[in-house]
């Protein structure tokens, strides 16, 4: 079986072969690099519950201990406390860590797998493809040719993948600009994030964004004026020196500078994301990040998207037109963040006639500037594919309504066929579609009792009737779904469908709506369930 050759070794490209691997599906990843990323403690990521649960599966739970979960977020205007934000189970907690701890627990899982290679110092120069697959013509210690039944450029901002297709990658340069510091000391805000606008003293700009990592350690970043300002080691220091007293005492409190660095912010967004049998993820395919928009994580959601798809297309239990949904979802995703990040931007760091003619100004310059560091909002809040051509047409409108169909699904104890009790998300990025019948009172049940009790036997039965590899599972319970609902949910953790009851009709045909069948199948399959 030829492999899927993935073309970048940064988050993007070994989420995406360690979730491949998961699929069964084995992977080449062509790298550059010689190997390791530098151990840079002012280059950090920000991984929401979804990402950072996503991460988990894929390389264990170990890197958790190298990053923090943050508390909250407190939001500041010169000397003024305008929020202090508490993170909880409404609003699930961030995960704060160095981005080479993200990409070196990626990589000693990638050691590990049998199915996946890593072939470092090793350059694309070209690529061909025809009906049967993808060659990629390479330079470099790992060989001139490798063979593939299809290629995804994960390989960054300058892409050589998406410059050989010749895809356009319009936007904007340049956006924001911030100086950053990576500090150890002690200051005021146990385990909280801090968006601090305006502040009083003199040196810091107009605003101030600071994180915690474990050991004492924070990373500070100072948004730098337009015009390219030249920051200096000098002034960089006078920045610290500034911003720890004010947010102490009014003196320098003792710290050791760790690291340092200047981050451009660009908005861009790749025209096509798929050429054939060659596509586009992480930043290859889009940047963005002002205001605090995820970046990272939104590459780790192409990939998780990307490759149940590409699976199920490699074990033949879907058609190549499947691929097409990867563009029209997780495009879709990025280009309303970059818009919501576009609006908001002028009333944030623009002139205020703009204010009151742009959407979101009567929220508050608080409530606009925290809700991607909140992860709600347009800026922040989890993807949700409502139009996706994956999402069938619920036979009960209401009852999806209820339940959220098109969102990523609540991570909620579900019991599994074995009688083994676990978390829904657990169950994610298998070669299965998971079914979900939420159950009130199964948990106190033996197994042997409610697997032959009500409506479990006709579910079974459809379950395993069904054209795609599917796992039933109960649920006690699921935020708006009423007793006997059932949830169709796609390896990716996208809630595809609620149905209210068993209709062995309607699940068949959204299993194969989830996996790309047309119209035609579609109708079919409901025909042929009943």
């Amino acid at each position: 079986m030829d492999p899927v050759i993935i073309v970048g070794a940064g988050p993007a490209g070994l989420a995406l072969s360690l979730a491949l691997a998961r699929h069964e599906v084995p992977t080449v990843v062509l790298d550059q690099g010689p190997g390791r990323d530098e151990e840079r403690c002012a280059r950090t990521v920000v991984l929401r519950e979804d990402t950072a649960a996503l991460t988990a599966r894929l390389a264990g739970t170990g890197f958790t201990e190298n990053g923090t979960r943050l508390t909250g977020v407190r939001s500041l205007r010169r000397r003024q406390e305008l929020a202090a934000h508490t993170y909880g189970e409404a609003l699930p907690a961030p995960l704060h860590l160095p981005q080479h701890v993200l990409t070196g627990a990626l990589r000693d899982a990638l050691d590990r797998e049998p199915l996946a290679r890593l072939v470092p110092a090793t350059r694309l120069d070209g690529l061909d493809q025809d009906g049967g697959g993808v060659t990629a013509h390479t330079s470099g210690a790992g060989g001139p040719t490798w063979r593939g039944s299809h290629l995804v450029g994960c390989d960054g901002p300058r892409s050589t993948v998406r410059k050989l297709l010749d895809i356009r990658f319009p936007g904007r340069t340049a956006v924001e600009r911030h100086a950053v510091a990576a500090v150890r000391c002690d200051l005021p805000f146990a385990g909280e994030a801090v968006l601090h606008r305006n502040p009083p003293w003199r040196g810091s700009g107009t605003e101030v964004t600071a994180r915690p990592l474990p050991g004492g350690r924070w990373r500070i970043d100072w948004l730098l004026p337009p015009g390219g300002e030249l920051v200096t080691p000098d002034a960089l220091v006078a920045r610290i020196r500034a911003t720890l007293a004010g947010w102490t005492d009014g003196t320098t409190p003792p710290y050791d500078l760790l690291d340092t660095g200047v981050h451009t912010v660009h908005h861009r967004l790749a025209r096509r994301w798929r050429s054939g049998r060659v596509l586009l993820a992480g930043d290859a395919a889009h940047l963005l990040g002002a205001l605090g928009t995820p970046a990272v994580d939104e590459g780790l959601r192409d990939a998780d998207n990307l490759a149940w798809k590409l699976a199920l297309i490699r074990h033949g239990e879907a058609r190549d037109t499947l691929l097409d949904s990867y563009q029209q979802e997780r495009r879709a995703v990025v280009a309303a963040r970059l818009r919501a990040a576009d609006q908001s931007l002028p009333i944030l760091r623009g002139s205020s006639a703009l204010r009151p003619l742009l959407p979101g100004a009567a929220r508050g310059h608080e409530a606009l500037s925290s809700d991607a560091h909140l992860g709600r909002g347009p800026l922040g809040a989890p993807p949700a594919h409502l139009g996706s051509p994956l999402t069938p047409v619920p036979a009960h409108p209401r009852t999806s309504a209820d339940v959220g169909v098109g969102d990523l699904v609540t991570d909620v104890p579900v019991t599994a066929e074995d009688g083994s009790t676990v978390r829904l998300r657990d169950r994610l990025g298998r070669p299965a579609l998971l079914v979900v019948l939420v159950a009130p009172g199964t948990g106190v049940w033996d197994r042997r009792h409610w697997m032959t009790a009500g409506v479990m036997p006709r579910l079974a039965e459809a379950v395993a009737a069904l054209p795609q590899p599917a796992e039933l599972l109960v649920a006690e319970n699921y935020p708006g779904a009423a007793a006997h609902t059932v949830l169709l949910v796609r390896p990716d953790g996208h809630l595809a469908l609620a149905l209210s009851g068993v209709d062995r009709g309607e699940l068949r045909a959204a299993a194969r709506t989830v996996c790309g069948a047309e119209a035609g199948e579609r109708e079919g399959a409901a025909r042929a369930g009943r």
